[in-house]
């Protein structure tokens, strides 16, 4: 059985603006479904372990509140990367929320963790801001993991659209951009997704299934 983690953001503070933030739920919630649906086991981790910030739930979302009732314990005591083997996981897919902003970039042992399952054949995926925890990653030689490939993120007009633009610490698809990456998009907030090889990223939360779909696709073919 097939084995992803998804990798969440410990941050809880929106900045300095007194909201609380973490990972977008159903950017979680929706592609697990998408992997148990096609027989993959899911795990987590995230940047400091412990309880799992989170964001995004809202009244409706069935795919969310079964997610978070079946995985309750499972979110409440996630690992961080040193307690875990590359070789236990076949991809690992960075989930957003605007809480990775301030912890992703910095996370150089979960950033290990995933070039680690890279090297090794793994697929890395990531979704919205999630994309903010490719920043770190280097392959072998040294060089981003992102440079030459083609990369969906959250973008610079979306940020603009929701407000956030001078509230996060960096825009991160000019980030992207700086490392080497061809930023492919769409229109605000509508489904794109794009898999360059063994890397798989999405624009958005309504990108965040596809992202799953494309993952498990690249891994088969790998």
């Amino acid at each position: 059985m097939p084995k992803v983690l998804f990798a969440l953001t410990s941050n809880d503070q929106l900045g300095n603006t007194g909201r609380k933030t973490g990972f977008y739920v159903p950017e979680v919630a929706h592609p697990a479904q998408v992997f148990a649906q096609a027989g993959w086991d899911i795990a987590f981790v995230s940047v400091e372990g412990g309880p799992a910030p989170k964001d995004g739930v809202k009244e409706g979302d069935t795919v969310s509140a079964e997610f978070l009732d079946k995985y309750a314990d499972a979110l409440a005591t996630t690992p961080t990367a040193q307690a875990l083997k590359a070789e236990d996981y076949d991809a690992i897919y960075y989930a957003g929320g605007h809480g990775t902003m301030w912890d992703f970039p910095h996370a150089t042992e979960l950033a290990q963790l995933a070039a680690d399952i890279y090297n090794r054949g793994g697929v890395v995926a990531a979704v919205c801001h999630g994309p903010a925890g490719l920043l770190p990653i280097t392959l072998p030689d040294g060089r981003p993991l992102v440079d030459g490939k083609q990369v969906s993120t959250f973008t610079n007009e979306e940020e603009a659209a929701v407000g956030l633009s001078d509230v996060v610490p960096f825009a991160l698809e000019t980030a992207l951009i700086g490392k080497g990456a061809k930023i492919t998009k769409t229109g605000n907030f509508a489904e794109h997704a794009v898999a360059d090889g063994r890397l798989v990223t999405g624009q958005n939360p309504a990108s965040a299934a596809r992202v799953a779909e494309l993952t498990i696709r690249q891994f088969a073919g790998a």
